[in-house]
């Protein structure tokens, strides 16, 4: 294998070795597995570019060209001409993917489903990397500079992880990239520049020329690892989405108003269902007697996309002193009044300040903000809820099913907002709440009937490792299956009354907590919730409960009203009893990190969890481990490399014995340096070999090797006509084993492991950089402008 390809193959493992920094930030390393035919494709058809060889950037293009072709193939094959060669309608599928990979990034938490949006996302940009790292590294000969993008790579990767294994990742991403600086060292010292390197002759002597490559080669070492190690310290941890705001994925208000920029607010909650580690995230005391409706919200959900539910972008102004009254809300309707005062736990760090609804009041210190529409409040310049402690002031409204059925037509402009349905969900669901409300004789009728449909009537259980897909079809999957849990279940009711012309959204916080023999009430992670608010006329936004065994049944779907079928009062999802539903196993609860339910559309949990690592990160794992391992042998490896390359087979020519000869030369003296015996460049062979055997303390016969290798050394440089000398490389062995026989057990474990001539791949790194730089500087007269050149 020549140098060059060489180098392209291992330009191509560093890119990959990098990449496995991202594999924290899906749920399934499958698509590390697909990358390594493209990028090995890819560096393929660069090596083949430079044989032909075609210019340097006729050989950039066709890889770039053979990139866009290898991702048409597997992302829009479909869409492309003959299933290969990308086109308008291949491009616009692939503008479509990109999308919704960037919608999915910031909607799920870590680790997110390998959607295909998000696979597009990793594979194409890892693809560009190893282009970048290909082009700088092999095509352009600058291995030192190729470092860069691969610490944009990791960077990324340790800024978006939750930090557990940056460590790990870390060392992979350094060995892939040591190891293209010994491919590329190796190339270069094929080409047997300098003979004689080293130090200075004694401790106490001046540098010499020699030691200034070590001097920069260790300042850009400490450099490029520096910054890789602190470069992510200052990226965003985070914790919700991909590219959320402490687990809301909001953006900020300018502080006079601004707007809330919301994508949605939720995070991951399947592994958190399946996480046995159920924290309290809230302590409440609250006037009221009856703490069994007492439900914390946090953000409504009212933007149906077809595939997910988020919160509108809306304006934000100040607190008020005091709220308006509720959308929709009439006099006829009882009301309470229930004051709640609510602590939050130091390590729960909320942007959306969870409140019973509607709120009237609320006495908060911080930078919060108020959205009129959702009355919810958000924390403005970093504010979150950690630690806070805050009185609410809110409405504990009780209409009666009466009121509910009698409710007119709501307002035509919210009916048109609340009631869209995109065109992309099957007609299945409309179809299917048609026969679920047939007989409905009203609005609140329809509404009860899917309440119960799916918490009785329908057959549906709780069930939180069900796979139902994502996208549109998703709802259909859940109403096929019956087996969700409470993002489902409130995701589908709320679908299905929009298309029976209901006014619905999706509100998410948490179910009644524990009450404590305190008064207090305590909200555990488990307590997290989503469910359907629907709206009625006088009544405003109501709230319904679709989830099996979760929270509490309203008493007001619980009527006498002629005409209703009602479910049996016996059964659990409609016991209103005070006591809450936080006593649920994992597989019964709704919880998630700091909001509740995950993002995902009526069914949209696509990726597995808490179900094991599997037999692929089993795979990977085993292999970072071994990566690892690997890290501090380098040393030992190059070295062992080095011999066995300087003292192998050569060419039967006369140049090829004279490479062969200086090789061998480099060699005795490299080894000598790995036993403390520093090169002095300034002496003649014969003066070198004489240093070595004295400082050395070599017997008779290894030194006599020494003097026979350094005579061989004298005729290749001086002799007007070399005579070849055999035995070369076996005087070698000999010399480096007196060189151990004469040492201590630390001394030969020093040399073994960490061998002082290994600093050659630093000089390596310098003699690059600077070459670039010189380069760099070269090219500058042909860019300045001609107007330049003539003065």
């Amino acid at each position: 294998m020549s140098g060059r390809a060489r180098l392209a193959l291992c330009a191509a493992a560093a890119t990959l070795m990098t990449s496995c920094a991202l594999l924290p930030l899906v749920a399934e390393p499958t698509w590390l597995l697909q990358l390594i035919p493209l990028i090995a494709v890819q560096s393929g058809v660069g090596a083949a570019a430079r044989r032909v060889p075609l210019g340097r950037p006729l050989t950039v293009i066709a890889q770039v060209l053979v990139t866009v072709v290898l991702l048409t193939l597997v992302f829009a094959r479909q869409q492309a001409v003959l299933g290969l060669i990308p086109g308008p309608e291949a491009f616009r599928h692939l503008t479509d993917l990109l999308q919704q990979g960037s919608t999915d990034v910031s909607e799920y938490a870590i680790p997110a489903p390998l959607t295909e949006g998000i696979k597009l996302m990793l594979i194409g940009g890892v693809l560009g990397i190893g282009l970048l790292v290909d082009t700088l590294a092999v095509t352009f000969r600058s291995a030192a500079p190729a470092g860069l993008p691969l610490l944009a790579l990791y960077s990324v990767a340790a800024g978006l992880s939750d930090g557990g294994a940056d460590w790990l990742w870390f060392l992979v991403a350094a060995a892939g990239y040591l190891m293209l600086l010994l491919a590329e060292g190796r190339d270069r010292l094929a080409q047997w520049g300098r003979v004689f390197a080293g130090g200075p002759s004694s401790p106490g002597a001046p540098d010499s020329g020699a030691v200034a490559p070590v001097r920069t080669g260790r300042r850009i070492g400490a450099v490029a690892l520096g910054v890789a190690l602190l470069v992510p310290l200052a990226l965003p941890a985070m914790s919700g989405g991909l590219l959320g705001v402490a687990g809301t994925g909001i953006g900020r208000g300018d502080g006079n108003g601004g707007t809330i920029s919301a994508v949605n607010p939720l995070v991951s909650l399947r592994d958190s269902l399946n996480t046995n580690n159920d924290r309290q995230v809230l302590s409440l005391k609250t006037s009221s007697n009856d703490v069994s409706d007492l439900y914390l919200r946090i953000v409504s959900l009212d933007d149906f996309d077809g595939t997910t539910w988020k919160p509108t972008q809306r304006r934000i102004v100040g607190v008020p002193d005091t709220f308006p009254a509720p959308l929709g809300l009439s006099q006829d309707v009882r009301r309470d009044t229930v004051t709640t005062t609510i602590s939050a736990a130091d390590d729960y760090a909320q942007d959306w300040l969870p409140m019973p609804y509607p709120p009237s009041g609320v006495n908060i210190a911080g930078r919060w903000r108020y959205e009129p529409v959702g009355m919810t409040l958000v924390g403005d310049h970093d504010q979150t809820t950690r630690g806070e402690t805050y009185q609410v002031t809110s409405l504990n409204v009780q209409p009666t099913a009466e009121q509910l059925a009698s409710a007119p037509e709501p307002p035509a402009e919210l009916k048109r907002a609340y009631t869209q349905v995109p065109s992309a969900v099957p007609k299945v669901v409309a179809q299917t709440a048609r026969q679920i409300t047939a007989g409905a004789r009203n609005h609140y009728e329809e509404a009860v009937k899917l309440q119960d449909y799916f918490a009785v009537t329908g057959g549906f259980q709780y069930d939180t490792r069900v796979e139902v897909g994502r996208g549109p079809g998703a709802i259909a999957t859940f109403l096929k299956k019956k087996q969700g849990f409470c993002v489902h279940f409130s995701f589908a009711m709320a679908a299905m009354a929009r298309s029976l012309g209901i006014p619905a959204r999706v509100a998410v916080g948490f179910a009644p907590g524990t009450p404590q023999g305190d008064g207090t009430v305590t909200v555990n992670q488990k307590d997290a919730h989503a469910w359907p608010e629907l709206y009625f006329e006088g009544v405003g936004w109501t709230r319904f409960e679709p989830t099996p065994t979760r929270g509490t049944t309203p008493s007001y779907t619980v009527s006498d009203t002629p005409g209703t079928s009602l479910p049996d009062q016996e059964l659990p999802s409609h016991q209103t009893s005070t006591a809450p539903s936080a006593a649920a196993s994992p597989s019964q609860s709704c919880t998630a990190q700091p909001a509740g339910c995950d993002t995902a559309s009526a069914a949209a949990a696509s990726h597995s969890g808490g179900g094991g690592a599997g037999p692929w990160w089993a795979v990977l794992i085993g292999l970072a481990a071994l990566v690892v391992a690997a890290v501090p042998l380098s040393p030992l490896l190059w070295r062992a490399r080095m011999r066995a390359v300087r003292l192998g087979a050569h060419a039967r020519t006369e140049e090829g014995a004279a490479a062969h000869t200086l090789a061998a030369w480099q060699e005795l003296t490299d080894s000598a340096w790995d036993h403390g015996i520093v090169p002095d460049e300034s002496l003649t062979p014969r003066r070198a070999a004489d240093r070595i055997v004295r400082l050395g303390e070599l017997d008779p016969a290894a030194g006599a090797a020494v003097h026979r290798v350094a005579d061989a050394v004298e005729q290749v440089l001086y002799a007007p006509r070399p005579r070849p000398a055999a035995g070369a490389a076996e005087d070698v062995r000999r010399v480096i084993e007196g060189l151990r026989g004469a040492v201590g057990t630390g001394a030969r474990l020093r040399a073994l492991f960490l061998p002082r001539s290994s600093v050659r791949v630093l000089w390596a790194l310098s003699a690059r950089w600077s070459a670039l730089r010189s380069r760099v500087a070269a090219a500058r007269p042909s860019l300045r402008r001609p107007s330049e050149q003539q003065s």
